[in-house]
């Protein structure tokens, strides 16, 4: 009876010394556009290529006031838009027209948020494009604390396996977008900045995006 008392006792101990921030976390609430049904099927089987999962995403966990910091927030990019504005990534219209999507031009592109203060950042949701099947090639993610990317710079999110992209060798697998957006653990990095890069995709060359969300908590 000793032994199990004192078991029980260290428990509560433990419970008790446990970091505020492992003990709020609640799963965050993503809201999704709506669905597109229709378009060819992707004929696309890249070496990398994730197989797709229909089951239900489970809850994201994420300490207790984690949100999206990024709507509203000031975007630049490396390259003019070839149509659209750049202030539609982070206007929250996540919607599958047209009317909704962001276009840069061929080749590597980036596009930029920046946050307005340094943030603990838990995870981006991103849609590229959801009328249809598409796979967008070279998907990198970076986070820095200054717009030039000089400080603090970490790659969150890499898929560009054979690094074409230079930014290194990325342990992400392709994947084909859909209304669901595209969920990135980041870990709670630290950053100011989030930088999105892609390549083309498998319709054509353009760089596209119709939203992207960035959650997390202003950092302490």
């Amino acid at each position: 009876m000793k032994n199990v008392c004192s078991g029980w006792m260290a428990a509560m101990l433990a419970l008790a010394l446990m970091p505020a921030s492992w003990a709020a976390d609640e799963p965050i609430k993503f809201e999704l556009p709506e669905a597109y049904f229709g378009g060819t099927p992707l004929d696309y089987f890249g070496p990398n290529l994730e197989k797709p999962n229909y089951k239900p995403r489970p809850d994201f966990m994420a300490p207790a006031g984690a949100a999206n910091v990024s709507k509203g927030k000031t975007v630049t990019s490396g390259s003019a838009a070839a149509f659209g504005d750049l202030k539609m990534l982070t206007d929250g219209d996540k919607g599958y027209k047209k009317s909704s999507l962001l276009g840069l031009p061929a080749g590597q592109q980036w596009v930029q948020i920046d946050l307005g203060a340094n943030h603990d950042l838990y995870a981006i949701l991103l849609w590229h494009f959801h009328e249809g099947e598409r796979v967008y090639f070279d998907v990198a993610v970076q986070v820095a604390d200054d717009a030039e990317f000089t400080k603090n710079v970490q790659v969150v999110y890499n898929n560009d396996h054979d690094n074409t992209a230079g930014l290194g060798e990325g342990k992400q697998q392709e994947y084909i977008e859909n209304y669901k957006g595209r969920l990135m653990d980041i870990k709670g990095a630290k950053g100011r900045y989030v930088r999105l890069y892609s390549k083309g995709n498998t319709s054509d060359d353009t760089n596209h995006y119709v939203e992207a969300e960035v959650f997390g908590t202003p950092a302490k």
